[in-house]
């Protein structure tokens, strides 16, 4: 038993390990259940996840977490879709083993594609929602798009055991909401457990013993229905999500709905053809050989022969596969419908750096190697769009800047773009990008830009001075609900009223607001937005930053650099309120002379700088500005760094 983890069966002394539930499961006398788990971020999917993984023995090691990623870890949030699988034994059914699929998803509406791409391949979802934060905008999303596929939830109140919980409050909350969203008979009828996920317990009533999640997964077996599938029929799969491998190359994870798929069998990929000279509806195929083919068990994946209608795999040896595109093993099987993916709705240019310390940090440097690492995520990243055109690079820039070699991406969000960066930074890459824009389109020569739904939780005393900030930048107010000492005001505002708005936002609450958002729609242009405008303090000297100089100017605005750093000229280092750029010199020290003056001597005492990360440079920058990304540093400059 030290070897490897075991699993009791109910209240008999019946043990099974990891190995004799996979020896069942090669027998085909497991059912499968596949679920999604879906929230509003920080609602605790993960958490409760890995719970789920730890109590079923799929996971012994200590901190072991299915937000495996760097940045996950570090935000506290899941930016990628991700499997696992656990093996359940139900009490009510003897020894019989239940294999239960698991898709954890991300709660941030940057990456609401990866959550509607993940509710196509699976039949049920649970819905987690705060037990004192109540339904949030990412939950209605997430709610509406299963709602729509006919999926009937089960509902998850979640962190009963906070302070200012209100399970039962929460409970009437989501269920005026599925009223709201328009959900039949069957789905309103939805099944409710309360969890504490970080405990790992689950019961039916609040007044139920806490013991486990033994609960939650009872409720799972008897509420989700077995995946279906014909395995006699000739094998058909879709992938739903993409991965890649520096060795297998492109992985798609897909759901096989009919039939039976084998490591080695040769197959055909077939997608609606999307070339603008081809004919609408037409097919396009492409035959390839599956090379590996994995499943999934707590936070790896391990390699199998074989997998059977109703499973999720992860397959290798198709570089062409794409999200929605039908694996087949018959040229004339039919196509399942297609997986729609939203559009972007903000971009931006990368570009190569130029700065006068371009090339001291960086690894990959040059142009070359920012388009590969871009294709390289175009791989996985499907949300995220390159226009490889070269002249497109420098459609922002203008003077000086007008030669860098670089490219125009499209994300669905500020923090979308952000952790690419980190993550290209993190990997040794130094380039530069320009003021995200919201995408403008043309619908029947009427100007569109989207709209976001925004939610803001705030106290008494600050409603109204957010309520003032947001109605500026032209949202329309919707909704005003009254908590206990807070307000929750609902807003419907264009994308571009929210760029920059975030850290004025927490200034303007003290931290205790909370802001969330969620894309609507694309509506009809609502001309000019007024936006907080600061002037740069710009460095106009190169040489080392002193204490003496910087002291003089936190009395014009804030400061981003620190005594001792670097700047060259037309770096900025700080801001100052009244909207003009200054142009200041950073590294003048102060004059000496053999003569002592009352109050010349005075120590130096510097306030705390703003330090910028690539989220809040993107916030503050203006648009004649760049963000120089290396890493080791975040640095705002001037587009033209010379006057």
């Amino acid at each position: 038993m030290d070897e490897e983890p075991y699993l009791k069966y109910g209240d008999e002394n019946i043990w099974l390990s990891n190995a004799e539930i996979r020896q069942i499961w090669k027998f085909n006398i497991m059912e499968i259940r596949n679920i999604a788990i879906i929230a509003h971020v920080d609602h605790g999917k993960t958490t409760l996840t890995d719970a789920l993984m730890k109590q079923t023995g799929m996971t012994t090691e200590e901190g072991a977490t299915m937000d495996s990623n760097a940045l996950e870890q570090e935000r506290g949030i899941t930016i990628y879709a991700k499997n696992t699988s656990v093996y359940y034994p139900s009490k009510e059914s003897g020894r019989e083993v239940t294999k239960i699929n698991i898709v954890d998803t991300p709660g941030h509406s940057d990456f609401g594609s990866e959550v509607e791409r993940v509710l196509r391949s699976i039949d049920t979802v649970l819905l987690l929602v705060d037990a004192q934060e109540g339904p949030m905008p990412q939950t209605r999303f997430v709610l509406k798009k299963s709602l729509e596929l006919g999926l009937k939830p089960i509902v998850i109140i979640n962190k009963i055991d906070k302070p200012a919980a209100r399970p039962d409050e929460v409970h009437e909350m989501v269920l005026e909401l599925f009223l709201e969203l328009g959900a039949n008979d069957s789905q309103l009828d939805f099944t409710t457990v309360f969890a504490i996920g970080r405990e790992g317990v689950a019961k039916m009533k609040l007044t139920d013993e806490s013991k486990d999640l033994t609960p939650l997964l009872e409720t799972i077996l008897k509420e989700v229905p077995p995946a279906s599938g014909d395995k006699n029929l000739p094998a058909r799969l879709q992938s739903f999500n993409l991965a890649y491998d520096n060795f297998l190359g492109r992985l798609a994870v897909c759901r096989v709905y009919e039939g039976t798929i084998k490591n080695g069998d040769i197959v055909f990929v077939k997608s609606h053809a999307v070339s603008p000279d081809q004919r609408e509806g037409a097919i396009k195929t492409v035959t390839g050989k599956l090379t590996k083919m994995f499943s999934f068990e707590g936070v790896k994946r391990v390699e199998t022969q074989e997998a059977t209608a109703g499973d999720i795999v992860m397959i290798a040896g198709l570089p062409t596969v794409y999200i929605g595109d039908t694996i087949c093993k018959d040229e004339n099987a039919v196509l399942l419908p297609s997986i729609n993916i939203d559009e972007p709705t903000i971009s931006l240019n990368f570009l190569v750096n130029d700065s006068p310390f371009a090339g001291r940090e960086g690894k990959f440097v040059t142009g070359r190697q920012i388009r590969e690492r871009l294709e390289k995520e175009l791989e996985i990243n499907v949300g995220l769009k390159v226009d490889w055109n070269p002249s497109s690079g420098a459609e922002l820039t203008t003077g000086q800047a007008k030669n860098i070699e670089g490219y125009t991406v499209y994300g669905r969000g500020e923090l979308h773009i952000a952790i690419l960066c980190e993550n290209m930074r993190r990997e040794g890459y130094e380039l530069q990008v320009s003021q995200p824009q919201v995408i403008i389109k043309e619908v029947n020569d009427v100007k569109m830009e989207p709209f976001e739904e925004t939610i803001v939780d705030v106290p008494d005393a600050m409603a109204s001075s957010v309520i003032s900030k947001l109605t500026e930048r032209k949202g329309l107010l919707m909704n005003v609900k009254q908590g206990h000492g807070t307000q929750r005001l609902t807003f419907e505002i264009p994308t571009r009223g929210l760029l920059g708005y975030r850290g004025a936002f927490m200034v303007d609450t003290k931290g205790q607001g909370i802001l969330s958002s969620r894309f609507v729609e694309f509506r009809e242009y609502v001309g000019e937005i007024k936006r907080t405008k600061y002037g740069s303090m710009v460095s106009m000297e190169r040489g080392k930053a002193l204490a003496f100089a910087l002291d003089n100017l936190q009395q014009r605005g804030t400061l981003y650099i620190d005594p001792g750093t670097e700047v060259y000229e037309g770096m900025v280092i700080g801001n100052v309120s009244k909207g003009d750029d200054l142009s200041v010199n950073p590294t003048k020290g102060k004059q000496l002379t053999n003569m002592r003056a009352s109050g010349s001597d005075d120590s130096v005492y510097l306030a705390a700088t703003v330090k910028l990360d690539i989220e809040k440079a993107m916030e503050i920058m203006s648009g004649d500005e760049f963000i120089e990304i290396t890493p080791k540093s975040v640095r705002l400059r001037k587009k033209i760094i010379k006057k």
